[in-house]
């Protein structure tokens, strides 16, 4: 097939490619994207009908469909999606999140001076998890970041994290203040006991330490719950 035909003489299950070529990627809508990563649909279905279903399945949303495991791609029951196109999709949204994160650490190190800078560092880290997972950003004296690390992962309801070694990465990097992170993934930004009682305890560990306690944010998809905001620290 030559690449100088139009659209119309193009194969149905080809536009999005033929698109792509001639018009390039931003051109493209989502679900013409996931069409060329699966290729071809089902016998009654093309390949974008397919990813049309799939993205409604998502709310229309590639930052819920991030989230999707292959066995949850292929539990949708959608025809035409069998575990190789599950694995490819799983894979190419991967990827998109490793790019945001590779530019988040080329630019020159973030200074916090906001709850906003904070959570906009950790929102590619936090927002599209269905565990908890709870993160450190370590920063020196003009509180520029210059670590991140997550400590530890859990379930659905919670993750343990421990004090002690929070502060002893923290004396590792020679960091003179920390910022704590973690996510609800049942979207509810309110603390819970546990969260108000880990904030305490490490603000007066850092206290005795000379290692501050900047903030502790609670990130619940696109929003987020600041103990400093909020004068609890």
């Amino acid at each position: 097939m030559s690449e100088s035909q139009g659209i119309k003489q193009w194969a149905e299950e080809d536009r999005p490619r033929e698109k792509l070529m001639t018009q390039g990627a931003r051109s493209l809508t989502d679900s013409e994207l996931l069409a060329i990563l699966i290729r071809a649909g089902s016998q009654n279905e093309t390949a974008v009908e397919v990813s049309r279903k799939l993205l409604a399945l998502a709310n229309n949303n590639l930052n819920e469909l991030g989230k999707w495991s292959v066995e949850k791609i292929l539990q949708s029951g959608l025809k035409g999606l069998g575990p190789v196109k599950a694995i490819t999709i799983v894979a190419a949204l991967e990827l998109g999140k490793r790019r945001k994160e590779m530019e988040l650490g080329a630019k020159e190190l973030p200074r916090i001076t906001s709850s906003q800078i904070a959570y906009d560092i950790l929102y590619a880290r936090l927002n599209n998890l269905y565990h908890e997972e709870f993160w450190i950003l370590f920063l020196n004296r003009n509180n520029q970041v210059m670590k991140e690390e997550r400590m530890s992962a859990g379930g659905v309801h919670g993750t343990v994290v421990d004090p002690k070694m929070i502060f002893k990465r923290a004396l590792e990097h020679n960091a003179s203040g920390i910022v704590l992170a973690h996510n609800h993934p049942s979207g509810n930004l309110k603390p819970s006991d546990e969260d108000i009682k880990l904030t305490t305890k490490m603000t007066a560990a850092g206290t005795m330490l000379e290692i501050r306690v900047i903030d502790h944010l609670i990130i619940a998809g696109s929003s987020y719950y600041s103990f400093a905001d909020e004068g609890l620290l």
